[in-house]
């Protein structure tokens, strides 16, 4: 889920993995507004949203099939570029810790089916289950479900960082192609008509940043001790709701902290 526009308005965003291939386009995104989708979709999209894969089913949403967004694109600046009027961009990018899944779980299942040694095909998974506590020792994934957990951590921190990347570096082509066209009419300034022609090429130029804009950006990174955000198994300690404030007031105090230096920066 994401916040666009105003504080009156929230997107949430789910993966489409709805089995008719209709809008490629689309990037296998779906957006819901709560300035236009009803309740009850847009009730269902919230838990759509948050459905991760693999522990939860998707979930029909209307005429589309969603599930967990963040998948595909965990931190959506595009989504805020696109609205012409988001002239600030204010991110919070928490900073999990992962826990190592291994072979823990395996191993009371590998002491029981030991008393049945005798039979082969006991003694050949009691092998397996040998072989996925070693792997783990070396610091491979243990077994189908640790190497699909660790796939899914990638992904997402990567999309995360190719969203961010993205960004930056259409920034960074605004910027050289405005400072490259003030520096080419500075060396034509003499001549009115040539200066007026090359204004005029660099006006038609078609990039693939051409149609964007620069939107000043603040990314916060922060992460919590204890209860938290954290994915975890059922042992996980609970998150409590003094937990999850803690968390939403670490975030507003950082960003707090980043826009007083912004006004300090633009001040000097």
């Amino acid at each position: 889920m994401s916040l666009a526009a105003s504080p009156v308005e929230l997107v949430v965003l789910a993966t489409d993995l709805t089995d008719d291939h209709k809008d490629p386009e689309s990037g296998y995104e779906l957006l819901y507004s709560t300035r236009t989708t009803p309740p009850p979709i847009l009730a269902r999209a919230l838990v759509a949203s948050a459905a991760v894969p693999a522990l939860v089913l998707p979930l029909p949403v209307g005429d589309r099939i969603a599930t967990d967004g963040s998948w595909v694109r965990n931190f959506p600046l595009a989504h805020a570029y696109d609205r012409l009027d988001v002239e600030l961009i204010v991110a919070f990018r928490y900073l999990p810790r992962y826990p190592r899944m291994g072979a823990g779980a395996l191993l009371p299942l590998k002491h029981r089916l030991r008393r049945f040694g005798r039979l082969p095909p006991i003694r050949a998974f009691v092998a397996e289950l040998e072989e996925a506590e070693a792997r783990a020792e070396r610091g491979e994934p243990a077994h189908l479900a640790d190497m699909i957990v660790r796939l899914a951590r990638v992904a997402i921190l990567r999309n995360t960082e190719l969203e961010e990347r993205l960004a930056q570096e259409k920034d960074a082509s605004l910027r050289t192609l405005a400072s490259l066209r003030e520096d080419v009419l500075g060396l034509v300034s003499g001549d009115d008509d040539l200066a007026a022609a090359v204004d005029r090429r660099f006006g038609a130029a078609e990039f693939p940043f051409r149609g964007d804009r620069i939107v000043p950006r603040i990314t916060v990174r922060g992460d919590i001790e204890g209860a938290g955000l954290d994915p975890g198994f059922r042992s996980s300690p609970h998150w409590s709701d003094a937990d999850k404030r803690r968390l939403i007031r670490r975030g507003y105090d950082l960003t707090d902290r980043e826009l007083a230096a912004r006004e300090v920066a633009e001040a000097v």
